[in-house]
């Protein structure tokens, strides 16, 4: 499937524009056209003709609303990124405030193409406060997400809560589950890909990550997509075809954590996480890897 054209929409509000991946959408989208609306508690890292930038904290609908005329698309991703940096109950009631608020505030301008981050977290693994183990790989849309922190439940919450608006109204809403998003730079000073011995936390996550330019493409692509076919609720992996691990990935599962149920082979490079379903949705597909000076 090919990229779809940019035909609509052209303004787009991103929620969270100052964060690492919201300045990469905003870049993504600047270059491909469009007009931006950056929404954020914080100052902009912007400055661009085509982009404006507006105050926003996360729960006021009306405060987001008002400043969304005009758009017809909006990636939300504002967020706390992690459990640990916040009070438990802080990083539930933000995210998922946060994304209903977003939501509420798109529906109500007459908004129905929608991209969310979601995240690879949700299943579970990453921040589980005792190990828990995929149960197979190739990880794919339909495996069980059993979330035992609250970062974890803050992203199956906004899924469920996407799921609702589908319902309600007519939309499109893309939950991207991305895995760790990263600039290329911290992608080859990562602790895997300099030869370290692996830790628990790359076991986690299966030693995914995406390019920052990858999961700024995808959010373009899920409001395209949508466009020319609209497609509901969809729950779909961000992630780079291969891992950030110099081993093969099967080697280092059977060695590692031999529960987990291989159920193809993974060759050489091959990554542990399904990303078919983003390709045939949305037209997206991984164009950079730590392996390739890109």
């Amino acid at each position: 499937m090919s990229e779809p054209a940019g035909t609509a929409p052209r303004r787009v509000c991103v929620t969270g524009s100052s964060g690492l991946l919201g300045h990469a959408v905003v870049a993504e989208l600047l270059a491909a056209g469009y007009e931006v609306v950056g929404a954020d508690r914080l100052p902009p890292r912007t400055e661009h003709p085509a982009f404006r930038s507006v105050t926003w904290h996360g729960r006021d609908v009306g405060e987001l609303a008002r400043e969304l005329p005009g758009c017809t698309g909006m990636v939300h991703l504002a967020a706390i990124p992690q459990p640990y940096l916040n009070p438990d109950d802080e990083v539930f009631a933000n995210n998922t405030t946060a994304t209903f608020a977003a939501l509420q505030a798109a529906v109500g301008v007459g908004i129905t193409r929608i991209a969310i981050a979601s995240s690879i977290s949700a299943y579970g693994m990453a921040f589980a406060p005792a190990e828990l183990r995929a149960l197979y790989v190739p990880l794919d849309e339909s495996h069980p997400i059993r979330a035992a922190d609250p970062y974890a439940a803050s992203k199956e919450a906004d899924e469920v809560t996407a799921r609702m608006f589908c319902r309600r109204y007519e939309l499109s809403i893309a939950a991207l589950r991305f895995a760790w998003v990263a600039s290329r730079e911290a992608q080859l000073d990562s602790a895997a890909v300099r030869g370290e011995p692996a830790g628990g936390q790359e076991l986690r996550n299966l030693w995914a990550y995406v390019d920052d330019r990858d999961a700024a493409r995808a959010c373009r692509l899920a409001l395209e997509a949508a466009e020319q076919r609209p497609y509901g609720f969809a729950a779909m992996h961000i992630v780079a075809a291969d891992s950030l691990a110099r081993e093969p990935l099967g080697d280092l599962i059977a060695r590692d954590a031999p529960e987990i149920e291989i159920r193809r082979d993974l060759g050489q490079t091959g990554g542990a996480w399904a990303i078919d379903r983003a390709e045939s949705l949305i037209g997206w597909r991984p164009a950079h890897s730590w392996r390739h000076l890109h």
